[in-house]
């Protein structure tokens, strides 16, 4: 036994180059098994979560800097914008009958106690009432968090005076009221693009990709911020983009790693 095992030829050790082709390979075995516009779609969609995202942050650094001070206001326009992405749920109930009036009805119900519990599974909560996964309905849920945030919302800014106090803040706003009713309009805007953003790569990927895309955007942010608004740079700030970098490397790789093989035809 032991001359047997001494005899036999010890494995190759794998090289760099050979990990390489293997991912190359993996790669393009995964870039096949899509439709050249679901990646043109999803690329469109992550840009939009990366980009939307820290220019809403950046704006309401700005609202701030230059004089803004209420934090309802500022909430507020995070998810006074809910109509926009309603807008886009408008065809697909243009023939409406009484089952599909119940459905929405239900759905509305199922995300307002979501709205309010933090801790439930949202994705999990849609399969298992509705069967299947479709973007309207991730849509739906994300029209529905953003109502019932905009009505909360609203309720403090009307209790706190806030409208009222919003033309003497556009007046004592740095660059006049022109530029403080930019900051609010585009704080609407590209909150709400981030919002269709991530639906759209919840729907066309999966919830992790989401997930990595909502980290990437935070040193994002920052770095966005030390360009734009001159913030000072610091070591944490590289350390975190470099971090963030090397999780999202180890995302592609992981989910090339695990996808299914197509097998070798004969």
């Amino acid at each position: 036994m032991e001359e047997e095992e001494e005899s036999s030829p010890a494995k190759p050790a794998t090289t760099w180059r050979d990990r390489i082709s293997e991912f190359k390979a993996e790669f393009w075995l995964a870039y096949n098994a899509k439709a050249v516009s679901h990646w043109i779609l999803l690329f469109l969609s992550s840009l939009a979560m990366l980009v939307a995202f820290p220019a809403s942050s950046l704006l309401s650094r700005v609202y701030y800097s230059n004089g803004g001070t209420s934090k309802w206001v500022i909430s507020w326009v995070a998810v006074a914008g809910w109509p926009l992405s309603a807008l886009i749920l408008l065809p697909t109930y243009n023939k409406l009958n009484a089952s599909m009036i119940n459905s929405i009805v239900v759905i509305t119900a199922a995300m307002a106690i979501i709205a309010l519990d933090s801790d439930s599974d949202r994705e999990l909560v849609f399969v298992k009432l509705l069967g299947r996964r479709s973007f309207h309905v991730v849509l739906e849920q994300q029209v529905m968090v953003s109502f019932f945030g905009f009505l909360f919302t609203s309720i403090g800014v009307i209790a706190n005076h806030d409208f009222g106090k919003m033309s003497s803040e556009a007046v004592k706003f740095k660059g006049g009221e022109s530029a403080y009713i930019l900051v609010l309009v585009f704080g609407v805007i590209t909150f709400q693009a981030g919002i269709l953003g991530g639906t759209a790569v919840l729907f066309l990927s999966n919830t992790v990709l989401a997930g990595v895309l909502n980290a990437i955007r935070v040193p994002l942010t920052s770095i966005a911020a030390v360009i734009l608004l001159h913030d000072p740079m610091s070591g944490f700030k590289i350390l975190s983009l470099v971090i963030t970098f090397w999780g999202f490397c180890s995302y592609i790789y992981g989910s090339l790693s695990f996808s299914p093989k197509k097998e070798a035809i004969p």
